[in-house]
């Protein structure tokens, strides 16, 4: 019965159903938006005009569609199909290479009938003839008047190596799902940050305890004034405050520390930062708006202590100046950084507060999943070494001679022809 269940198992039909079921898994992870909020279901899928006429957001949130590669259904058929790989491969690719390995000899010369090339010769010394296959770099075993000779055996061993690195992909997906977390933090210039805002995180998750602080943030426009890139300096805290190392980011250059990583997603600004004449420092918000799909920041600064009269800052980039309008939406200039405005009290502009967008990740599996790729890469290297066999049968005067490959057949049928000519 062990036997009965194991080998149905390792049924290759099986394997493909259970990896069918995972690849329709997929798609609804694919089509169905993932880890979003119960308020954007409901808008996209409601009960009274459900999507395909069964599937509304409550099905979504019942059935796990929501978050797919973490239910417990697809973390199951993801082990049930690894337990087929791995029982595969013991119950017939090892035996398989075993057998490969072995002498393999034919004792009649009617066994030389079921290999598609065979040929009888009389006019070369069985020595010789063994001798051109040695220089062929073939193994030969000999037992009196018969012979066997193999060369190749390494790409027997690929179907191992693709099942072993399958294994691996599966594993470190596994420990991506249950073990991985994304969570996006929006933080201004100079300030520290702890891993608060989790977006998505595994049944096994462990948010680690250090901090960062963003130490700066720039922007580099090129010619046209559009943003080229913007880069933020963070330093890496521990428990205690100290710092632990210090990187600058910024988008696809993401910083990496006790597999965590850092990476540059978005920015803001925030505040106007301004001093009056007696060297107090006062600070006004900023307020985004579109325009033409550019983004320009707002803010109001009053001219009186009566709040009747002030004027309108406009920032559309973080070069280091601002553009100032009155109230009756007339331009009055551009002010830098260090510039006064000519209000009541006069102030002076100290400093355009920004913020940055980081996403921060751990991702367990990627490691295992980048080793499972490299070993399947080697193994389709491997595959492409040819398994070759030639068995020989001396009866009397005459030398059978038949040989059989996996693959590149017509090279192999040339190599024989240079041999027994």
């Amino acid at each position: 019965m062990k036997q009965s269940f194991f080998r149905s198992i390792a049924d290759l039909r099986f394997a493909i159903g259970i990896l069918l079921v995972i690849a329709c898994s997929s798609i609804i992870g694919t089509v169905i938006e993932q880890d979003q909020s119960i308020e954007t279901y409901k808008l996209n899928y409601p009960v009274t005009s459900p999507v395909l006429g069964f599937l509304s957001w409550d099905i979504i949130i019942k059935l796990g569609f929501d978050h797919v590669y973490k239910t417990w259904w697809f973390i199951s058929f993801i082990v049930i199909f690894g337990a087929s790989l791995l029982t595969c491969t013991f119950l017939q690719q090892v035996p398989s290479l075993k057998i490969a390995r072995r002498c393999q000899f034919f004792r009649t010369t009617q066994q030389f009938r079921r290999l598609k090339i065979s040929k009888n010769i009389s006019h070369l010394n069985l020595n010789q003839l063994l001798s051109t296959i040695k220089d062929n770099q073939y193994s030969i075993f000999q037992q009196k008047n018969i012979s066997y000779c193999y060369k190749g055996l390494i790409g027997r061993i690929a179907p191992i190596v693709v099942h072993f690195s399958m294994i691996l992909i599966l594993l470190g997906s596994v420990l991506a799902a249950v073990g991985g977390f994304k969570a996006q933090e929006i933080v201004p210039k100079t300030e520290t940050f702890h891993i608060q805002n989790i977006l998505s995180n595994g049944q096994l998750t462990l948010i680690p305890k250090t901090s960062a602080r963003v130490n700066d943030f720039w922007i580099t426009y090129n010619k046209q004034k559009t943003i080229n890139q913007f880069y933020s300096h963070i330093s890496i805290l521990n428990s205690e405050g100290n710092e632990i190392k210090q990187e600058t980011i910024f988008v696809n250059s993401p910083a990496k520390y006790n597999g965590v990583t850092y990476y540059q997603t978005d920015w803001n600004l925030i505040g106007l930062r301004l001093r009056d004449q007696n060297q107090k420092l006062i600070q006004y918000p900023l307020t985004s708006v579109l325009k033409d799909r550019d983004k320009i920041w707002l803010s109001w600064i009053p001219a009186d202590s009566n709040l009747n009269d002030g004027v309108t800052v406009l920032i559309s980039n973080l070069q280091g100046y601002c553009s100032v309008y009155n109230k009756f939406g007339e331009f009055m200039g551009n002010i830098e950084l260090n510039e006064s405005l000519n209000l009541n009290p006069i102030l002076t502009l100290v400093d355009i507060i920004s913020s940055t967008g980081l996403q921060i990740k751990s991702d367990p599996g990627i490691p295992i999943i980048y080793a499972g790729f490299a070993f399947l890469m080697i193994s389709t290297l491997i595959s492409y070494v040819t398994y070759s066999q030639i068995w020989i049968v001396k009866d009397q005067n005459e030398i059978y001679i038949g040989g059989n490959t996996t693959r590149a057949t017509f090279d192999f049928e040339l190599e024989f022809s240079k041999i027994i000519k």
